[in-house]
């Protein structure tokens, strides 16, 4: 961090009622405000109609996974109709796809940094606009192992770059800005206790690193640039377990970055698809990888029943 740059202060709150707002004075002076990327507006939805009751946002990289989430919790929650078909919310773009069942929101946001960063701003407004309160978030996704099993489960502590430190640098008006990448101590224990409830698959606590692409940025050797050797690959991932890293994907950053400027309450929980320690590429048959996908869905839905008062 250079000399003289601060991590920017979370914002935290412990009412009872826990209203969304956003840190933006000059969205006072709109009288419209459009959602672009998820083709909704202020002007043209009721969005306290619409999205007011929601209390549980889930997102996802994958706009099928989403939908098939949704399908899934809301059985689970016994919302709807058996079979009912849930339609996408953001149907007027092909950007994001959302899904809603009752309390519950379920939003694609797309690969990598820039593109969870764009949802995450339009739905913090939208949960503002909807004047929804004591809002949780969760990220369901997946990732590469450090050490792990494939298949297994892990709840972030928090989030590091790629220099294993807990931040995410932003550049505003060119200057670089670092904020602090933590995520809700108590969101994730209560995640991990409803882990050893269900005991149906290996759950484990762990930073997770945030890279910039898939490749390079991941120390994997399959990419069509590659500038180092395998033994300097293995030396990198080595130093990242050492440093308590567990898992490595491309969003949880700026993901924990803004719940903590927002105020929300966030986790992210990812399944491992290998072990970069043993290799690169992903060879789990496709029905393996299916069922894989589907842990973190059954591990945030069993928290969600509980919060409700339903399990």
């Amino acid at each position: 961090m250079a000399s003289g740059d601060a991590v920017e202060k979370t914002v935290n709150t412990s009412s009872t009622e826990t209203p969304i707002r956003v840190p933006n004075q000059h969205l006072e002076k709109m009288s419209d405000d459009i959602l672009y990327h998820f083709a909704l507006g202020t002007g043209t939805h009721d969005f306290p109609a619409l999205f007011g009751d929601v209390k549980f946002v889930c997102v996802g990289g994958s706009p099928s996974r989403m939908k098939a989430f949704i399908t899934y919790i809301a059985e689970e929650l016994g919302v709807g109709s058996p079979g009912q078909d849930y339609p996408n919310i953001c149907a007027g773009t092909d950007r994001y796809a959302m899904y809603k069942a009752g309390p519950v929101l379920s939003i694609s946001h797309g690969m990598g940094i820039p593109s969870i960063a764009i949802m995450l701003h339009e739905l913090f407004k939208l949960l503002c606009h909807s004047r929804c309160s004591n809002v949780t978030i969760i990220r369901i996704g997946t990732s590469g192992g450090i050490g792990l099993a494939p298949g297994s489960v892990v709840i972030t502590k928090q989030s590091v770059d790629a220099t294993f430190k807990p931040q995410f640098e932003q550049f505003v008006l060119g200057k670089p800005v670092y904020r602090s990448t933590n995520l809700d101590e108590g969101l994730a224990q209560d995640l991990m206790e409803c882990a050893k409830e269900l005991d149906q698959f290996k759950t484990v606590f762990g930073n997770t690193m945030c890279t910039l692409d898939f490749y390079e940025g991941q120390a994997r050797l399959d990419g069509a640039i590659c500038s180092y050797t395998e033994q300097e690959k293995a030396q990198y991932l080595t130093a990242a377990y050492e440093a308590g890293v567990r898992n490595i994907e491309m969003e949880s950053s700026v993901f924990a970055a803004m719940c903590n400027i927002i105020g929300i309450k966030g986790a992210v929980v990812c399944v491992t698809l290998l072990n970069r320690l043993e290799g690169d590429q992903i060879s789990t048959p496709h029905d393996v990888l299916g069922e894989y996908q589907k842990r973190p869905q059954i591990l945030v839905g069993h928290w969600i029943k509980k919060r409700l008062g339903k399990k």
